[in-house]
């Protein structure tokens, strides 16, 4: 994906996945609780969101600290314990606002990409 002025710096993928990843990991932890490197890798199973522990650990941190997760500290064979995250009722909530939201949003531009009726022309205008 490229950007729209020559020379220009700025990503549009990686603001795309800025602007998803922490609706993308509530999602990941929706049905099962799971750790860090678990969720870096789903993420990075579903094609464009790779992402690292690096990213990962301060969203996990936002999320837990606006109550939209809950953790558990786990001992593990490999290794130290592991702090394991859960969507709660609130992040659930959230994420399913933004399921909607998202529908919407995603449906608007694939309509304009596909060269969709522009405003106006549909009803006459």
């Amino acid at each position: 994906m490229s950007g729209m002025v020559h020379g220009e710096t700025r990503n549009p993928l990686t603001e795309l996945r800025r602007g998803v990843l922490e609706h993308c990991v509530l999602a990941v932890v929706r049905d099962r609780e799971s750790y860090a490197f678990d969720i870096v890798r789903v993420l990075a199973s579903a094609g464009e969101l790779v992402t690292s522990e690096g990213t990962i650990y301060p969203l996990l941190s936002r999320l837990r600290r606006d109550h939209l997760v809950t953790t558990t500290w786990r001992e593990s064979d490999a290794g130290p314990p592991r702090r394991y995250y859960l969507i709660t009722d609130e992040g659930r909530r959230a994420l399913d606002a933004f399921a909607g939201d998202w529908a919407r949003f995603r449906d608007a531009v694939d309509a304009l990409l596909a060269g969709g009726a522009r405003r106006g022309e549909s009803d006459g205008r």
